[in-house]
């Protein structure tokens, strides 16, 4: 499976799912379930290293903005929510977090953002198909400490000054 087709099986399953964060994880288990357990590994790769890019003080700045809060477990699912939005979402995200007042359209932060079931998809399929769990992904690990600048996600002047535009739309 390559970058390509990754992405277009996150992006079918989101729209199968109308954009249900738990939904979007039962369609892309459906998928992959059609898949042999070779693709299953290949798509975890692919979800596992994004996510690992996705660990990022900005990030978990723009995942404390967006959701008034986010402590580690809520960062972990927002990740996972973030790839399941799609390339141009997860990439621009990446590129500049502030741009998410732009790329993230109507936003509740009591279904939105919280991604955790599409972070299992790739392992209950496999684990369907299998009948044994996942195996080692021969990735590097994540980082013990987020990539970039510190910020301190539970100060809101430094979010405002951080993230200045998804502020104003999100939480000004």
């Amino acid at each position: 499976m390559d970058e390509t087709e990754f992405w277009e099986l996150i992006d079918a399953s989101r729209a199968a799912a109308g954009g249900d964060p738990v939904d979007h994880a039962d369609e892309l288990t459906e998928r992959l379930l059609s898949r042999d357990p070779e693709s299953v590994l290949d798509f975890a790769r692919h979800f596992e290293a994004r996510y690992h890019r996705a660990y990022t003080w900005d990030l978990w700045a723009a995942a404390a903005v967006l959701l008034d809060g986010a402590s580690d477990d809520v960062f972990d699912a927002f990740r996972c929510w973030l790839i399941g939005q799609g390339r141009e979402v997860f990439e621009g995200a990446l590129h500049d977090p502030d741009e998410l007042a732009v790329l993230v359209g109507e936003f509740d932060e009591d279904t939105d953002g919280d991604g955790e079931e599409l972070g299992y998809a790739a392992d209950d399929a496999y684990e369907q198909l299998t009948g044994a769990e996942l195996p080692g992904l021969g990735l590097p690990p994540q980082p013990a400490e987020p990539l970039g600048g510190y910020v301190d996600v539970d100060d809101d002047a430094a979010l405002e000054t951080r993230l200045p535009r998804l502020w104003e739309r999100f939480r000004a």
